[in-house]
């Protein structure tokens, strides 16, 4: 990956978009240029998807939910990580190190499923017990990570 991959990367997710016709405009790189470095970082599995984003609070999933989730002694972490990521609702999971197993996020229509998630939860034979977090307000939940990085910090440390 070079310098002209992540300015296009970075392109498309500040204008929140696959065109790549509005790639070209805003970077000035030819239109067959960007197809062929994007057709490159997908066989190198840097780009996964075709993403369709959807505003999850528009949607009606409007209530988001951080779950520590504390594992039994004797549970594998992978068995235990699918067991949680196949609780309805649960939208990330991430084995962590300290104290507490696995954090989940979850998006939830109303806060009567809560009560649904976390009975979920502690239904699993690897679940021990939970401590869950209502988030108030999103400060920022962006699907565009790159939007957090400058071009040059980026060429610098990934390119």
């Amino acid at each position: 990956m070079d310098e002209k991959d992540i300015q296009i990367l970075k392109s498309l997710e500040e204008l929140e978009t696959t065109s790549t016709e509005a790639v070209s405009d805003a970077t000035g790189i030819p239109l067959s240029t960007i197809h062929y470095r994007l057709n490159n970082l997908r066989d190198a599995g840097v780009i996964t998807n075709e993403r369709l984003d959807l505003d999850l609070d528009e949607f009606g999933l409007g209530v988001t939910i951080l779950a520590q989730i504390f594992t039994k002694d004797d549970q594998s972490h992978t068995e235990s990580g699918q067991a949680i990521a196949g609780v309805e609702g649960v939208t990330k999971v991430f084995f962590t190190m300290g104290s507490t197993d696995f954090i989940a996020l979850a998006r939830l229509p109303n806060s009567d499923s809560v009560e649904r998630l976390i009975s979920d939860f502690e239904a699993l034979e690897e679940v021990a017990r939970t401590d869950s977090t209502f988030v108030i307000e999103r400060e920022l939940d962006s699907h565009y990570p790159l939007q957090q990085y400058s071009e040059e910090t980026l060429v610098e440390e990934v390119g």
